[in-house]
């Protein structure tokens, strides 16, 4: 059942409102002058964003992994055996500096989760390879990952799944562009 909102009403198209729906009222209250559409979108994106954060800490802390070890381990899992890249590329991935991607790769060696080997292409250059422990690491936090994450999408259509990837790639592409 809908629940009235600070208008008065419900949230869109009849179902229950939430936080932001309170917000963008009393803006609207505030600043009838400004268009909020775009913050009934991104507030509720960004609200998501934080609760998401929380369950997917909660899946790898179960793995013994923070969420930028998954980040680094699961870049180097998605590249195919022989599950390695260069620092660059993980950089590139993980949109982290070269600095703080030389920490991280020097405390996942320290766990025994990653190896550094010469690149065979680059005398200078290094590679950065996933061990059977990281490897077993990430394959079961990504497990977990998938199954808390399908119960938070469990109760929407397949059209609204749908139209919610094309939606939010479309503002990704934008913001990556």
């Amino acid at each position: 059942m809908a629940t009235p909102d600070a208008r008065g009403g419900t949230g869109g198209g009849g179902l229950p409102v939430d936080d932001v729906d309170a917000i963008v009222a009393a803006w609207a209250r505030e600043r009838p002058d400004l268009d909020l559409a775009p913050l009934e979108v991104l507030s509720r994106v960004s609200r998501i964003a934080r609760r998401l954060d929380r369950v997917r800490s909660t899946a790898f802390a179960a793995h013994g992994l923070d969420t930028w070890e998954f980040d680094v381990l699961a870049a180097l899992r998605r590249a195919g055996d022989p599950y390695e890249l260069s620092p660059g590329e993980l950089v590139r991935v993980t949109m982290v500096t070269s600095g703080t991607m030389t920490t991280r790769v020097d405390r996942l060696l320290g766990r025994g989760l990653v190896e550094r080997h010469p690149s065979p292409n680059d005398r200078r250059g290094i590679l950065v390879r996933l061990t059977p422990a990281g490897s077993r690491a990430v394959d079961a936090a990504m497990i977990d990952l998938v199954a808390a994450e399908r119960t938070l999408v469990a109760d929407l259509p397949e059209r609204t799944r749908a139209e919610l990837v094309d939606g939010l790639r479309a503002v990704l592409t934008r913001l990556e562009a």
